[in-house]
């Protein structure tokens, strides 16, 4: 990794531009022992009073986990799914999915109208959009694997702010208000964040007691307290209620699990990440791979040459996504092959620096034949480092929160293709591997990261963003490896996406200055009409001489702490 002060020009300027007026705050936090940074104020002050008391970034992976279920709804869930990167001090490295699954009665043409259409709709509002949560499966896995507290001592302070109660911030607010017209359409949801007709406002008080007797519930009996007795049939009667798919069976038979992380090397810098069913893991290990052989460093950040050739493996590794990534426990994914040096080498041939080219789906080597979101990062006084990212899909998922139960439901049945070539909400378009079936996992693209420098944890990454996910994570790693940024810097930098179809890119304002744009146009690229955000990558560093550096991306309200 590039030293800072020995940085290009552009990335001087950038710094000066970026710079924070304090070096310490909300956003940027610097400890010796342990950090956290997350989207809520409560879960990353609970997260560090955890590794604060003597327990491991696990335990308060879960505290967190659990705190954003009640304090950052958009999200944070019970009733949606997720996937932690794990790495603990002595090597060891776990991947636990807790990605949600279809239920029994899902089919290929599940959304589909009768003239062979896609009803959005159904697979994105209300009960018939909802599979199987996964998340209260993948917290107790992690714990049962590399946790050292119980359960019900993390989970307290998650229940005293769903029973008591807490201040509204503007955030959620906000949120809520955006929000207002889907959450109004469910009587149980408007319970939950209505006062009369409106969606509480910035500080009122927000109770969830519904949501503290579940928690409750799933610390007393664990897996059953949650997947089976009154909470599943809480669901089941919500499902019957109004015409969604999930039953008591269907909740039971749900499994979290744990899989090999998925290993890379970037210019000796060691890439820990999420295997399928996440697509982000292999797409960021495919431009890795196809960005190695350029010099990005002495190209410059933010130039054109450098956003060129970053946005040609973008376009390459998500055309990738759309052909080849499913769920690995039901359909065959080359994900050796696709991640392999030699495979980048191929799709590099080509990869023009002077042109756009055509770009579609390659072959990989063992290939078959034929056919809002959360992250949050924690790493403790011993080294020990967890990356998870969580979702319910869209912002409050289907919006439909479970009558007696007080989560909000996923809308995670919309991750999976519909139709072969018909984009999700996030534009993203899918094949065969992604057809929807009963119990398969929708493919994800949250990337859940750890970089390790000379068998040590040095940054840990991730973001929301739906498709853009990918890119986010992507764009901080180069800019802490090839630009040698310091990573408050690094987070901060402005960013562009591009994900093959539609074949536009997009950008963040200040990310193409005019004649970088002018430059990129005249190589072919198409522009979206306006800049939107890209991602929001909550981070921490773990220096060389073991300081924890906490940085929450300031596109977001969120919150680092360390000690």
């Amino acid at each position: 990794m590039r030293c800072w002060a020995r940085g290009r020009g552009t990335c001087l300027a950038l710094a000066l531009v970026l710079a924070p007026a304090a070096s310490r705050n909300d956003q940027h936090q610097w400890g010796k022992h342990g950090a956290v940074v997350s989207v809520d104020r409560h879960a990353t002050q609970i997260g560090l009073d955890v590794l604060q008391k003597g327990g491991n970034a696990v335990d308060a992976a879960v505290a967190v986990f659990l705190t954003l279920a009640v304090t950052h709804p958009q999200a944070g869930n019970l009733g949606g799914g997720g996937f932690f990167v794990i790495r603990m001090a002595d090597g060891t490295t776990t991947a636990i999915d807790c990605r949600e699954m279809a239920p029994v009665a899902a089919h290929q043409d599940l959304y589909l109208r009768a003239d062979g259409s896609v009803d959005p709709d159904r697979s994105l509002i209300g009960a018939t959009a909802a599979a199987v949560p996964g998340s209260p499966a993948g917290v107790l896995l992690a714990l049962e694997k590399h946790g050292t507290w119980p359960l019900a001592k993390l989970a307290a302070p998650a229940i005293g702010l769903a029973r008591d109660g807490f201040e509204v911030d503007c955030f959620l607010a906000d949120d809520l208000a955006d929000s207002g017209r889907l959450l109004g359409r469910f009587v149980s949801t408007r319970k939950a964040f209505f006062v009369g007709e409106r969606p509480l406002r910035a500080g009122e008080r927000l109770v969830q007691r519904d949501l503290a007797a579940t928690l409750t519930r799933f610390c007393d009996g664990g897996f059953d307290g949650f997947y089976r007795g009154r909470t599943a049939e809480l669901v089941a009667a919500q499902m019957q209620r109004d015409g969604g798919y999930l039953t008591t069976d269907d909740m039971a038979g749900y499994v979290a699990r744990a899989r090999p992380a998925l290993r890379g090397t970037y210019r000796g810098v060691e890439v820990i990440t999420m295997p399928p069913p996440s697509s982000g893991g292999v797409a960021l290990l495919q431009m890795l791979n196809l960005l190695e052989p350029y010099d990005l460093a002495g190209q410059g950040f933010g130039s054109s040459a450098t956003l060129h050739v970053m946005i040609e493996a973008m376009k390459r590794a998500y055309a990738d996504r759309a052909r080849w990534l499913g769920d690995t426990d039901h359909t065959p994914v080359p994900v050796e092959g696709l991640v392999s040096k030699g495979y980048a080498d191929q799709l590099r041939a080509s990869l023009r620096t002077d042109a756009v080219t055509e770009v579609a789906p390659g072959r990989p080597p063992g290939a078959p034949e034929g056919e809002h979101t959360t992250h949050f990062s924690i790493v403790d006084a011993a080294g020990n480092a967890v990356s998870c990212t969580t979702t319910i899909n869209s912002s409050f998922g289907c919006g439909l929160v479970v009558e007696g139960a007080g989560f909000l439901l996923n809308n995670e049945m919309d991750d999976f293709a519909a139709k072969p070539g018909v984009p999700n909400q996030f534009g993203l378009v899918g094949g065969k591997a992604n057809a929807v079936a009963a119990g398969k996992r929708p493919l994800s693209s949250m990337t859940p990261t750890i970089l390790c420098e000379n068998g040590k944890v040095r940054y840990v990454l991730g973001s929301p963003g739906g498709g853009r996910i990918i890119n986010t994570v992507l764009q901080v790693a180069l800019n802490v490896i090839d630009h040698g940024m310091p990573l408050d810097i690094a987070v901060r930098a402005p960013r562009v996406h591009h994900q093959w179809k539609p074949d536009t890119l997009r950008w963040e304002r200040n990310a193409l200055v005019a004649d970088v744009r002018t430059r990129l146009a005249a190589f072919g690229h198409r522009f979206d009409l306006a800049p939107l955000g890209v991602g929001q990558c909550q981070a921490i560093e773990v220096t060389r001489r073991g300081e924890r550096i906490a940085v929450a991306d300031p596109r977001s309200g969120a919150t680092a702490a360390a000690y």
